[in-house]
């Protein structure tokens, strides 16, 4: 603060006011990190129009999993969100894109429409994905991993739908270090691709006229 106009004020109040300058603290970094999952890379072919031509009607997650927030479970009831590592985008919307992309690679599917579907989109089958678990695990000093698991009802396209199959895919736990969030990233982006491949393989062949 200048001298000068504090030489001017009384005594009291110039001390005042360089005990404020004082305790103003320093700005601090931001140490947020942000995460996003990872898509399989498409293919070099474009898709065959004899594929399976499909639906994504809706992921939804968990009440516990609606937030930015990365959860690590700890022991069997305890969730710990983690606002210092954070999805950079909506955790249902990053799971669909990647769903997407993945049932895309699929060599026996075609198209993948995604809501809102198109007017003169024609779907073989349609797809809804309710996801129960996407977090990390810590089950001890040294043991963590990734936890995915998810309800799949799969119904007919068309005006008329019926419900054709459901799935309760749970994905192999896999190792993590318990501190390197990009790495569980990493793993549960594993896990939705592999959540594809079961959708993949609970479809039957659809008669194509």
């Amino acid at each position: 603060m200048n001298t000068r106009i504090l030489a001017g004020l009384p005594l009291s109040l110039s001390l005042l006011l360089l005990a404020a300058c004082n305790v103003v603290p320093p700005a601090q970094s931001d140490s947020t990190r942000f995460y996003v999952l990872s898509s399989p890379s498409l293919p070099a072919a474009a898709p065959s129009s004899n594929g399976l031509r499909l639906g994504l009607r809706s992921v939804d997650l968990a009440e516990y999993l609606r937030n930015r927030s990365i959860i690590v479970r700890q022991g069997a009831n305890e969730l710990v969100p983690d606002d210092y590592n954070r999805w950079a985008e909506s955790l249902d919307a990053g799971i669909m894109r990647v769903l997407r992309t993945s049932l895309v690679a699929a060599p026996n599917v075609g198209r993948v429409f995604a809501q809102p579907f198109p007017l003169d989109s024609d779907r073989d089958y349609d797809i809804a994905v309710t996801v129960l678990h996407c977090e990390g695990v810590r089950s001890g000093l040294n043991r963590a991993a990734s936890h995915f698991s998810a309800l799949v009802e799969i119904t007919s396209g068309g005006p008329d739908p019926r419900v054709v199959t459901r799935l309760n895919f749970t994905a192999p736990d896999s190792a993590w270090n318990g501190r390197d969030y990009d790495e569980l990233a990493a793993r549960l982006s594993d896990a939705v691709s592999g959540l594809a491949r079961g959708i993949v393989a609970a479809l039957p062949a659809a008669p194509r006229q």
